[in-house]
């Protein structure tokens, strides 16, 4: 009997029972894999006896167990095996690993993971295996759950609350995550509105800290690099992601909203989409880790592992625009103030995050490359342009601004090119959060003034669409600067690069602009009322208040040091800012707009003077 024949055969015998046995699994599959979450989030997040943590271990292998049997039993139901293995090669992938994982560990009595860092000279090899058995658990646990998730109705909601509540799920379960004891060192109290503000600023890769990331142990540490990636993956992606899970889809209505963030032309396959943006992101963080662990210093680290995964959590902080350093004072910290190859290759990757994905892929995709070679006279596209052109006009403006401004102050004793290096460093954290420099100007030892001033126009403007910065972004500013010198110039039509802006755009443009603005002062006027004491410190003025709350809105992390002091009303309006700068002003507009009836009339026209 042939192959096909025998398959045949077993299709026909088990095609009775497939639809029951499917279910089935997708029931104990759920309850799976809610017991393997709560389990983890026991074992790593509370201290336990040697046998309680044996016990806890046996649980999760025994889910893992679980999951290898389903997809074999998945495997043998499907009457196509092929298309099922390629659909599914990624589960596929990390099933092969947990069973030759499991049998190494049963015939050996070592872990493939382990082996291979020890192999690598890593002698921490105990916290960083720890770190990688987490992660592929996650993408199991994941993975299942998002198959389970058929098991609900369907549930129909606006795109702008997929949107909003898609990222503050992952705040709150981030906020229950570092609460747990074992994620802070054991002199810190870390209470609900501190893991709050924290898991904000991490997911909304804003990088305003009231605790140093040193007052969290490894493990916490971990928590907030994942809140990082999540939150990274930028408004467009999660809400592809949870669109995807909740057997949404996207309509005409979601296809523009979502326009609206990518500020592209039309939004393809949200698979594709998701995928390319996932793999490209990890792939310049994996290249960026790469570089910088050769270049730290010989005593910044205790241990090898330690290097290892402060190489990769300053890589997906500083592409993410995220501004969260492990060391205490951030990148201002002796050991690394000065280690100026470090500061450009962070440079480099938060340039490249504040770019956006759309201008990355029409920049550097293979595809979009060899279309160039192959026809000259074909340029990039029209969003690319903007992206690209204004985020090296504003670097351009802060570098030589800090460099004017900042030349008699904290570029004092630094030769040329060590001021080059700084002066642009700056510029560039406009939209992160770094900084090797003190910004703190009350200490009489930071920044001046008048550069705080220019950052505060530069952080208000942010990054670019698609990004993982904020701000009102270059767009939005390039459009405004097109209608400006449109009025000026007395043109019919604003113009950039050649190319009619309609009024649509334009008025998006301002809308965007009036509720930044809006925004800002609302939450300025609110700090000035709760704030009172810092007002009142020797050397504070309202200037660290508007200086924090611009930050926070444009999703910057940059802070003269007040973030610490400020009072419990004052970390929740920091925690909105945050939180409405990321998701973004325009869903928030979408969300609570009035949807209107008709637009099949004009009222008469009316004049007035202006200015």
């Amino acid at each position: 009997m042939s192959l096909n024949k025998f398959r045949e055969q077993v299709n026909l015998k088990l095609y009775g029972s497939k639809e029951r046995v499917l279910k089935g699994l997708r029931i104990v599959n759920l309850f799976v894999s809610i017991s393997a979450i709560a389990t983890l989030i026991y074992l790593y997040g509370f201290e336990h006896a040697e046998e309680g943590k044996h016990n806890l271990l046996n649980i999760i292998k025994g889910s893992f167990i679980f999951y290898i049997c389903q997809y074999a039993v998945r495997f043998l139901y499907d009457f196509h095996p092929k298309q099922f293995l390629r659909k599914t090669w990624v589960e596929g992938s990390i099933m092969l690993f947990l069973l030759i994982e499991g049998i190494s560990y049963n015939l050996f009595d070592v872990l493939l993971i382990e082996e291979l860092f020890q192999r690598m000279g890593i002698s921490s090899f105990t916290d960083v295996s720890t770190f990688f058995i987490q992660g592929y658990f996650f993408i199991v646990v994941f993975l299942e759950l998002k198959r389970s998730s058929s098991l609900f109705p369907k549930i129909k909601l606006h795109p702008a609350v997929v949107f909003m509540m898609s990222f503050l799920f992952i705040i709150l379960a981030g906020t229950g995550l570092l609460m747990l004891p074992e994620m802070s060192q054991p002199t810190i109290d870390l209470g609900f509105t501190d893991a709050f503000f924290m898991s904000t600023s991490a997911t909304c890769v804003t990088g305003l800290g009231v605790l140093e990331m040193t007052d969290f142990t490894y493990k916490g540490q971990v928590v907030i690099l994942i809140l990082i990636k999540l939150g990274g993956l930028n408004i467009i992606a999660f809400g592809f992601l949870f669109i995807l899970m909740n057997k949404i889809g996207l309509g005409v209505k979601q296809d523009s909203l979502v326009e609206d963030f990518v500020n592209t032309d039309a939004v393809h396959n949200t698979r594709n989409v998701l995928k390319k943006i996932v793999l490209w992101s990890v792939g310049i963080e994996l290249l960026g880790s790469v570089i910088l662990f050769p270049l730290w210093g010989s005593g910044d680290f205790q241990t090898l592992g330690d290097q290892v995964f402060s190489s990769i959590f300053h890589s997906v902080s500083a592409f993410n625009n995220a501004g969260l350093s492990l060391f205490e004072g951030g990148l201002y910290n002796e050991l690394v103030r000065d280690n100026y190859l470090v500061h450009l290759v962070i440079t480099i990757l938060v340039f490249f995050g504040a770019l956006g994905f759309v201008a990355i892929f029409n920049l550097f995709d293979p595809k979009s490359l060899r279309e160039r070679i192959k026809y000259p006279w074909k340029q990039i596209s029209f969003s690319t342009k903007i992206a690209l052109y204004f985020s090296l006009i504003f670097v351009a403006i802060g570098t030589v601004g800090f460099y004017l401004l900042e030349y008699n102050n904290t570029l004092v004793g630094k030769n040329f090119g060590e001021s080059m290096i700084t002066s642009l460093f700056q510029s560039v954290t406009r939209t992160s959060g770094f900084s090797t420099v003190d910004f703190n100007a009350a200490d009489g030892f930071g920044l001046g003034v008048p550069f705080l001033i220019l950052m505060l126009f530069l952080m208000f403007v942010g990054s670019s669409s698609s990004s993982t910065g904020g701000g009102i972004k270059t767009s939005t500013f390039a459009i405004i600067w097109a209608s400006f010198t449109k009025t000026i110039r007395g043109k019919k039509h604003p113009a950039i690069f050649k190319r009619t802006i309609s009024q649509d755009l334009i008025g998006k443009a301002f809308a965007v602009l009036l509720i930044f603005i809006g925004g800002n002062l609302v939450c300025i006027f609110a700090l000035s009322i709760t704030e009172a004491e810092i007002l009142n410190s020797n050397g504070r003025t309202i200037l660290d208040l508007v200086f924090e709350e611009v930050s926070a809105f444009g999703t910057v992390g940059l802070s003269t040091g007040i973030t610490a002091d400020l009072s419990t009303a004052g970390k929740y309006i920091i925690v909105i800012s945050m939180f409405v700068g990321r998701v973004g002003t325009l869903t928030i507009a979408y969300l609570f707009g009035k949807k209107i009836l008709s637009r099949n009339y004009k009222y008469p026209s009316g004049h007035t003077m202006v200015g």
